[in-house]
């Protein structure tokens, strides 16, 4: 499976109580359907064979011998489909009665898994039929020798980082489901035959145990539920499946419908994740019976991952959960500042108010800091340092936003100094060089230090996380500060931000004023303002120089939070970019992220203290570290050969 994407589905068949080979067929329909879709794996409900409702009839021999029957029919039905099944049905084995789930491949039972937890409470009577699952040992069903118990794994011999492993329904439910101790011992893709009747509040309760139980144990876990076709004599099922990924769902069905629910699983992600946590253990118990199995080459040939991801990653999808993360956003990076405010008894901070973005989210989040620590904002100095490169559009922007904040606003004209320091080191001022750019960072650099010494205020710094990760800052100029509020926030959600700020200003005259000018900020070109415009426009725009933005918060994210490699990072964002970028355009800007990564380390190796906001930071105190002299050679290899 390429770049370590394996497609699977949860299965409800509308199947018929104790209909034996009605279901056998519902199933077989749905299997072939699930390989016509390219997937690898397909689970189906708890006792999809039979009907979870039979009641007593699982006491009949003629049912129980009906589902051996029908699963070694359909086991040679679809034999020649390359796909993993798991398919529920009672299994009868020297005495006891045991509610399995047989997996298999291609023709052979791999194993019989059987439930460990069987509820006897409520609605449900399962201990009046089914035995608790024993240990793993060799049985004979449908005509091959398996193995029937608890603790099996199915470790797939040519798809690296596959191995599945099974528990039905209430295993979930327990204090301590088996998948925990499966998932440690090297399981990544948990199945989960469940037939889960359906009351008032159960899909969401059922929703939030599934998610939260794949980030726990750091695996995908794919949720086959029960549907309609089952007997209402005394329960409704809804077929609520789901499929989960370290956290996150990656698709559900609706209730009460039948068929395939589709997604496809990274195990790559999955295996990073698993190295990156030292606290996740892996085990190797003696009880846990390791089965293999292999796809055919052919199979593993044709496989061509559809999985689409969201081009901004940082940003959530929904509006409900980007305005309540805008929100927490803002409140950690202002009561970070709080905190270090209030630990050295501060009153006082100086910002550097350039009339961009991320100046102004910097003000904003002093201003939300100074409200909560009942300090009034005059303690709060903006300063305007307009030079070579100011429009009158920044400025009147920062000055304006100023005001309507209520908070100290000063500008100083640094075009006199930068002149002199020209003369001072034999700088020709007509020429636009790196020289020329950085003598203004820096100047506005010490301007700010000096009237921070001035009041016994801090510095705010406020570059981002994504000007850090492409080295876009003058290092001791823009670069330094004494508290650094947005260096974990990427480009792409800087703009959300500001824009919600926006969304919430006073419905007030000042309010209405501080809106529109927030409104114009989020639509002026990104740039640092530091070569002369032209007919009084912006004539240095960032993106034009380094990259779209959108792109390279795209790389930077899979970079630092999963490690993947260049092919699977262009790959997605091909996928993820389709239509807006072509893809030779990608690979340039991916080939131009790693270059300036690697060798702008030195800028992140001193960088100013700042909050951790989101699960990627450069902080070298935090996050991350890197030799500022380690070669790039490898990733640009891979990127250039694409």
């Amino acid at each position: 499976m390429r770049d370590g994407f394996f497609r699977v589905a949860a299965a409800t068949p509308r199947g018929k109580a104790a209909d034996v080979a009605h279901n056998k067929d519902a199933i077989a329909a749905l299997i072939r359907e699930a390989y016509d879709a390219g997937c690898g794996l397909v689970c189906f409900p708890e006792l999809s064979l039979t009907g979870y409702t039979c009641g007593d009839l699982f006491r009949e021999r003629a049912l129980l011998k009906s589902a051996e029957e029908a699963l070694g029919q359909l086991m040679e039905d679809v034999k020649d489909l390359d796909i993993l099944c798991a398919v529920g049905l009672p299994v009868a084995c020297e005495g006891a009665l045991y509610n399995c789930g047989a997996v298999f491949h291609r023709g052979r039972l791999l194993g019989l898994v059987a439930k460990e937890s069987i509820p006897n409470y409520s609605e449900f009577y399962e201990l009046r039929y089914f035995t608790p699952a024993c240990g793993a040992r060799a049985v004979s069903f449908c005509g091959q020798e398996t193995v029937l118990g608890k603790g099996l794994l199915f470790p797939c011999e040519n798809v690296e980082g596959l191995c599945v492993a099974g528990e039905i329904c209430e295993d979930l439910w327990g204090a301590q489901p088996p998948s925990a101790k499966l998932a440690q011992n090297g399981a990544t893709v948990l199945v989960n035959l469940s037939c889960s009747d359906e009351t008032i509040g159960k899909a969401e309760y059922r929703r939030g145990l599934v998610q939260m139980w794949s980030g726990h144990i750091l695996s995908a876990y794919v949720y086959a539920d029960a549907g309609p076709g089952e007997s209402t004599t005394d329960m409704v099922f809804a077929g609520h499946d789901l499929i989960a990924e370290n956290g996150a769902v990656l698709k559900e069905s609706g209730l009460f419908e039948s068929g395939l629910t589709i997604a496809e699983i990274d195990l790559e992600l999955l295996v990073q994740e698993r190295m990156r946590m030292n606290t996740w253990q892996p085990r190797r118990d003696p009880d846990v019976a390791r089965v293999p199995f292999s796809y055919l080459p052919e199979t593993l040939e044709r496989f061509t991952p559809g999985r689409v991801f969201s081009r901004f990653p940082f940003v959530p999808e929904n509006q409900e959960g980007l305005s309540s993360r805008c929100r927490l956003i803002l409140t950690m990076q202002s009561q970070g500042l709080a905190t270090r405010l209030h630990h050295i008894n501060g009153k006082s901070v100086v910002v550097g108010l350039s009339g961009g973005l991320d100046s102004t989210l910097a003000l904003l989040v002093c201003v939300r800091a100074f409200d909560s620590l009942g300090l009034p904002r005059k303690g709060i100095l903006a300063v305007s340092m307009p030079c070579f490169g100011t429009t009158g559009r920044t400025k009147s922007n920062a000055q304006r936003m100023a005001e309507e904040l209520g908070v100290d606003f000063r500008e100083i004209n640094i075009e006199k100094a930068v002149r002199q320091h020209f003369a001072d080191i034999g700088q020709d001022p007509q020429c636009f060089d790196v020289t020329f750019e950085n003598a203004q960072a820096r100047e506005r650099t010490q301007v700010l230090m000096d009237l921070a010494n001035q009041r016994g205020a801090l510095v705010i710094g406020t570059g981002d996380l994504s000007e850090l990760a492409l080295g876009w800052a003058t290092y001791n100029g823009d670069h330094m500060s004494m508290y650094g509020v947005n260096g974990s926030i990427p480009k792409t959600l800087v703009r959300h931000l500001v824009r919600w700020e926006a969304g919430h200003c006073p419905e007030t005259e000042s309010g209405n004023r501080l809106r529109k000018a927030l409104l114009d900020v989020l639509d002026t070109p990104v740039s640092p303002e530091l070569l002369p415009p032209k007919d009084g426009e912006i004539a240095q725009k960032t993106e034009e120089l380094v990259g779209p933005y959108e792109l390279h918060d795209f790389f930077l994210y899979y970079v630092l939070r999963y490690g993947f490699t260049p092919g699977k990072i262009y790959r997605m964002a091909c996928g993820a970019f389709e239509g807006e970028y072509e893809p030779e355009v990608i690979k340039k800007w991916l080939c131009s992220f790693y270059r300036r990564f690697f060798s702008q380390q030195f800028k992140r190796s001193c960088l100013p203290d700042g909050p951790k906001v989101g699960s990627v930071t450069l902080s070298p105190r935090g996050d991350f570290r890197m030799p500022s002299d380690a070669s790039a050679a490898l990733w640009l290899k891979e990127a250039q050969e694409l």
